[in-house]
């Protein structure tokens, strides 16, 4: 398996107060199964669906605490190359580029809008083992107010090409490498409450969204959205017991006919 080409999204963890609860709720909703906790890396807990990586749990370092988020990496073939593109178009470099073992080298990062993402450049650790199978990675979106700092910050990082959505109901756009669509950016609407600051939603594919969201909800996650049917699948945004977003869809059951795309 190779690494990623640069600027695919090529993993995503979560720091979690309670690693045993998100463990629970995680293994309920979407069917992961978890290996041993690394103590050489702060407990780093990796998450399995159907025997292939496609998440990692950890707890926070002292000082760390905070408010559980997703994040979503994506993908560099040098990750201090990457993180001086970062800065020098605007955005902030929070955890410095840093070796970890021969897994391989990251950085974590805020786009000028304010949502937060990493970089992965891959050694023996390349990335998703599955993406697009029930309990698997599938797409995520930046939420952003200010899609116009998003629009200019990623493709002066990544090499992005994009396309915009014709529908006036929504200003939503589309990344693409190499021609594959690997990310979305949509405006936040007034439906977020001023808290919610900009954010990467990241979607993980169900076999069924609706059983998905009823197993989250009783257990103590909170259905922000949906379900809702589109063209791409069923799909649900949720928050999970710890309070990070997240979304499910059911990219089997579709309704509707594709949006009209067009280049920018």
């Amino acid at each position: 398996m190779a690494a990623d080409p640069e600027g695919t999204p090529c993993w995503a963890d979560a720091m979690f107060s309670d690693v045993e609860k998100a463990k629970s709720f995680y293994s309920d909703v979407l069917g992961w199964t978890f290996g041993e906790a690394n103590s050489e890396y702060g407990n780093y807990t990796q998450a399995y669906a159907d025997g292939k990586a496609v998440a990692a749990v950890v707890p926070p370092m002292p000082g760390q605490e905070g408010q559980s988020a997703w994040c979503l990496y994506l993908a560099s073939p040098d990750v201090a190359a990457t993180a001086k593109k970062i800065t020098d178009n605007g955005g902030e470099v929070l955890m410095q580029p840093m070796r970890v073992g021969d897994f391989g080298s990251m950085a974590i990062a805020r786009e000028p809008s304010g949502a937060v993402f990493g970089v992965w450049q891959a050694g023996s650790h390349e990335g998703f083992e599955a993406k697009g199978v029930p309990g698997a990675y599938c797409w995520a979106e930046v939420f952003t107010r200010d899609p116009a700092k998003v629009d200019t910050f990623l493709p002066a990082v990544f090499p992005y090409s994009a396309k915009q959505m014709q529908d006036d109901a929504a200003d939503f756009r589309v990344f693409s490498v190499g021609g594959d669509m690997v990310m979305g950016r949509m405006k936040m609407g007034e439906e977020f409450p001023p808290e919610v600051p900009p954010y990467v939603n990241v979607y993980f594919a169900v076999d069924n969204c609706d059983t998905a969201v009823e197993k989250a909800t009783k257990r103590g996650g909170i259905l922000r959205f949906g379900p809702m049917d589109t063209p791409f699948g069923r799909f649900a945004a949720l928050t999970d017991s710890q309070g990070a977003a997240f979304s499910v869809i059911d990219m089997s059951t579709t309704q509707g006919d594709m949006p009209k795309m067009a280049d920018v």
